[in-house]
């Protein structure tokens, strides 16, 4: 009786813990469900928006493609005084339209004419022309009505794509004729905008381009001068849906709906556009049926609308597709199996954390154990960063004698050979002096290229490693404050103390090193007007401290991310067992001090520091 009492209040006591454990897990799955399907959302929609802007820019570039087709086409009247039909038949025919511009239907040229030059005009084009030469029709001027200018389009090749433009005044259309004339005066491109009607072909969505075609050798520098030497123009006839069709073609996912609408010459952002606004293209792939205004604002669809060039006008672009397309089947399996995943992960952590927490003993093993670990990964680290301090003193050592080395090279290789070259180049500019001017003119331009050479290779060597640094630190010290002044203008003092100092090769360098970094914070971060220079012996140290009056800086400024100046600095003081520290605040100034032992070496401070580490 005492034992099936004691049972029963253990096993409800268990109940409501796994049946939490249960609950939160399902949390922890839903979450991971819900941000599984948010990541794949967001992936589909950077992924629409790349192919929506590749398609824009393919558009683009075929609209480009056609603006350079009829330049070239402009070109072919601007460099010959007269283009006969022929010549321009086999220049089309050269082209091969159908297979490099699948979407350009025809080139044409009008001709400009006013009344009194109509019925010479028709007159000799029936003479030259008759009917039916090169598939041609018999000429007429239509409308027939009489106006003040025509531009009768005379040359359609091919003129199967339209031989009822054939004759045709494309300038009885005012805003056609004012197009032109706009055309004419700027001698840019001019375009539709809007689809040209094409008899017979109510499939077709025609579009039309024209470049203004001036009188061969006729200034056309003002509006004036291209007025008078205006003669006509050439098109040429595009379909608008070949061309968006092959351009979405390109696109990888099926099923993208574009709508293109043209919205003038002066927008510079997408308008929010009426729903009643009729488009001049609308791809309306097969289920996608609905208005063109719905799937932008319908949550079942991605959409982007952007903005395409066109000769001086603007088509906004709406791209839609719906989300489902993009998704693969893995992504539609993927959020399942986050929640699978999470909810697994959750309570298999649960039961972990459970099991823990019921055997302290076992927490207290894992914990010392962790503590050893760690113990050790500290020991680890630490040799780690004794041997990598090691090695940077050694990768600095092997640069400063591979500078010096490369260096010695130049002036001794390199040098000589300018040298004799130059004295060379001296005597055969003192030799053809007189009898040779012009020869003597190259060798003097020789001769100053080879000082300019020399200069250069001086200026390289110095860069690498300045031969003053034989000299010692102290004439080291003068000449890169020397450099310092001539070449930021800042006013720079030097103090020493003493006369010449000895030090190693390394320590030397090591301090003009940090001399020379300094002085380039300053010139690219201070703003400073003056700046001092100290350079001090005092018994077996060697200090040198540099202080400027400029903007200053956060003592933390060392650990910002990227800035490795004063780490730089701070790292060579170390290896040559010195000190190093800065006294800087905003707006008052900076001073670096440095200080080294006069026997310092950096090859032997990183195995002292080891050695103190390990004993």
């Amino acid at each position: 009786m005492s034992s099936t009492a004691s049972e029963h209040p253990l096993s409800a006591e268990k109940r409501p813990l796994w049946l939490l454990g249960f609950v939160m897990s399902m949390v922890v799955g839903l979450l991971f469900y819900m941000a599984a399907s948010l990541s794949i959302e967001n992936d589909a929609s950077d992924l629409f928006d790349n192919l929506a802007r590749n398609t824009r820019k393919n558009i683009e570039s075929r609209v480009k493609s056609y603006a350079n087709l009829l330049r070239g086409t402009a070109s072919l009247f601007h460099a010959n005084a007269h283009v006969s039909r022929e010549q321009f038949h086999r220049y089309v025919a050269n082209i091969a339209l159908q297979q490099n511009y699948p979407g350009v239907m025809n080139l044409n040229y009008s001709q400009e004419l006013d009344d009194a030059q109509r019925g010479a005009f028709e007159a000799a084009m029936q003479r030259d022309y008759p009917p039916g030469r090169d598939g041609y029709p018999a000429f007429a001027i239509h409308p027939p009505a009489p106006r003040a200018r025509y531009s009768v389009l005379v040359y359609i090749e091919p003129i199967a794509s339209a031989p009822e433009k054939y004759g045709q005044d494309i300038a009885a259309r005012p805003l056609i004729a004012e197009m032109l004339a706009q055309s004419r005066d700027s001698g840019q491109i001019s375009n539709s905008g809007v689809p040209v009607p094409m008899e017979g072909r109510p499939q077709l969505t025609g579009m039309a381009m024209r470049l203004p075609v001036y009188r061969y050798g006729m200034p056309v520098d003002t509006v004036e001068q291209r007025r008078a030497a205006y003669q006509g123009s050439v098109g040429i006839g595009y379909d608008l849906v070949t061309m968006m069709r092959s351009a979405l073609a390109d696109m990888p996912v099926r099923n993208v709906r574009l709508t293109l609408f043209d919205i003038g010459p002066q927008a510079r952002e997408a308008l929010n556009l009426p729903h009643d606004t009729r488009p001049i293209f609308d791809s309306t792939t097969a289920g996608m049926h609905a208005p063109w205004w719905l799937p932008g604002s319908s949550g079942r669809y991605l959409s982007s609308t952007m903005l395409i060039e066109h000769n001086g006008r603007v088509w906004q672009a709406l791209f839609s597709v719906r989300k489902s397309d993009l998704y693969t089947r893995f992504d539609a399996f993927l959020p399942w199996l986050a929640l699978l995943i999470g909810f697994a992960s959750a309570m298999l952590l649960y039961m972990l954390f459970h099991t823990l927490a019921s055997s302290r003993r076992r927490a207290i093993q894992m914990a010392t154990g962790m503590t050893e670990e760690l113990r050790a990964s500290q020991i680890r680290l630490q040799l780690s960063h004794q041997k990598l301090r090691r090695l940077a003193a050694h990768a600095d050592q092997i640069k400063e004698e591979e500078r010096k080395r490369i260096a010695r090279e130049i002036h001794d290789d390199l040098g000589q050979n300018l040298l004799v070259l130059r004295i060379d180049a001296d005597m055969l500019a003192s030799r053809t002096q007189r009898r040779h001017p012009r020869l003597n003119a190259r060798a003097r331009s020789t001769l100053e290229q080879i000082d300019a050479t020399i200069k250069s290779v001086r200026q390289i060597i110095n860069d690498l490693r300045p031969t003053v640094l034989d000299l010692g630190v102290n004439a080291a010290v003068e000449w890169q404050v020397a450099q310092f002044r001539q070449r930021t203008g800042i006013a720079c003092e030097v103090h020493e103390s003493h006369g010449d100092i000895c030090l190693s090769d390394q320590c030397a360098t090591a301090l003009f090193r940090i001399l020379q970094e300094s002085l380039s914070n300053i010139s690219q971060h201070a703003n400073a007007s003056r700046v001092h220079v100290k350079l001090e012996k005092c018994r077996d140290t060697v200090s040198m401290s540099i202080s400027d009056n400029g903007v200053g800086a956060a003592i933390d400024g060392r650990n910002k991310l990227g800035s490795f100046g004063l780490v730089g600095i701070e790292e060579r003081i170390k290896l040559l067992g010195g000190t190093f520290y800065i006294e800087s605040s905003p707006g008052a100034g900076m001073s670096v001090h440095v200080s080294v032992p006069l026997g310092a070496d950096a090859t032997a401070f990183p195995y002292q520091e080891e050695s103190r580490a390990s004993s």
